[in-house]
């Protein structure tokens, strides 16, 4: 047996009008109506605007042999979902990352910044454990920025750290032998005497690049930001409520109760991240033995970048004690 529900109104003009259709433009009236309160929720919630949610958790830059990094192309996919949402009023960013490439912190802000403009959509930033160095580039690409009482924010610097060992391969044993076409080919090379003439290269490049950082940071936070020069862009972190004192940060909160204050009948859209390597091949694979040995032969290829690159992730994230 099918069972139907007719409604009818009459308009102020007398004319009568579908009930379905006045139940479409307020799914809320159906939650006074028992059993199709399910319904009515499923159609609130459809008929819902929408703040769309981006994680940016770790380090940036690209990485080898299946470790991931924050870079403009692997978050292409969830920036365009994110701005692509129906019924979106804001796009939020949650940004818990130490800094990294200077180049993919500049392509993920453009990218934000674009896709902003071309929407018409607002962006808010809310820092996490910390927003430290390019984590703060991609911040300031936010039309506003908050941070936890707890959270590390700004490092508006640039660092560049390396290994001196050109007595231990003497001790045992090993001759180094390097052949170039460019006399400046092989500049730093760890293995090889540090030359003063190119230690004086690189704090040249680093200048360049910290001129860049903090034109970016005036250009976005402009009349915000709150102290000197040497103060602001030493690249000291600040804590919390340090950071909205100098203009780092536009508030101090976290996200769902900013959220909840700024947009209170809008949903969270979470925009899910790719599946990890190892979740990727055990899905792509019949067999455990295919996958451990999918797994073995992609580890074995970059085992030694492999250990390197996660020397200078900790590294990096150990800067902040974290």
């Amino acid at each position: 047996m099918t069972v139907s529900l007719a409604v009818s109104a009459c308009r102020a003009d007398g004319k009568a009008t579908s009930g379905s259709a006045m139940l479409l433009r307020d799914p809320h009236r159906l939650a006074d109506m028992g059993p199709l309160k399910k319904i009515a929720e499923k159609l609130a919630k459809a008929h819902a605007d929408k703040v769309a949610v981006v994680r940016l958790d770790g380090t940036i830059g690209v990485s080898g042999a299946g470790r991931g990094g924050l870079t403009a192309d692997n978050l292409e996919s969830n920036l365009r979902k994110a701005f692509d949402t129906e019924r979106l009023k804001a796009v939020v960013l949650v940004i818990n990352s130490p800094g990294g490439s200077p180049a993919q912190s500049e392509y993920i802000a453009e990218r934000i910044r674009q896709l902003s403009s071309e929407k018409g959509v607002r962006v808010l930033a809310f820092c996490e454990d910390v927003a430290a160095s390019g984590g703060y580039w991609i911040a300031c690409a936010a039309d506003e920025i908050y941070a936890a009482h707890t959270s590390m924010v700004g490092s508006i610097g640039v660092v560049s750290s390396g290994f001196g060992v050109k007595d231990l391969i003497g001790k045992v044993g090993v001759e180094r032998r390097v052949y170039t076409a460019g006399a400046n080919k092989a500049r730093l090379d760890p293995f090889l005497e540090e030359k003063p003439e190119d230690v004086e290269w690189l704090h040249s490049i680093q200048k360049d690049l910290h001129d860049a950082f903090i034109t970016w940071v005036r250009q976005r936070r402009g009349a915000k930001l709150v102290g000197t020069d040497a103060e602001l862009f030493s690249g000291d972190v600040w804590i919390g409520r340090g950071a909205l004192d100098v203009g780092l940060v536009d508030g101090v909160g976290v996200l769902r109760s900013v959220l909840a204050e700024r947009y209170p009948d809008a949903e969270l859209e979470v925009i899910a991240s790719p599946k990890p390597l190892f979740a990727r091949l055990t899905g792509s694979v019949s067999s455990p033995d295919a996958v451990v040995s999918s797994f073995a032969a992609q580890a074995v290829d970059g085992i030694a970048t492999g250990l390197v690159a996660a020397m200078e992730r900790r590294a990096n994230w150990t800067r902040y004690g974290l």
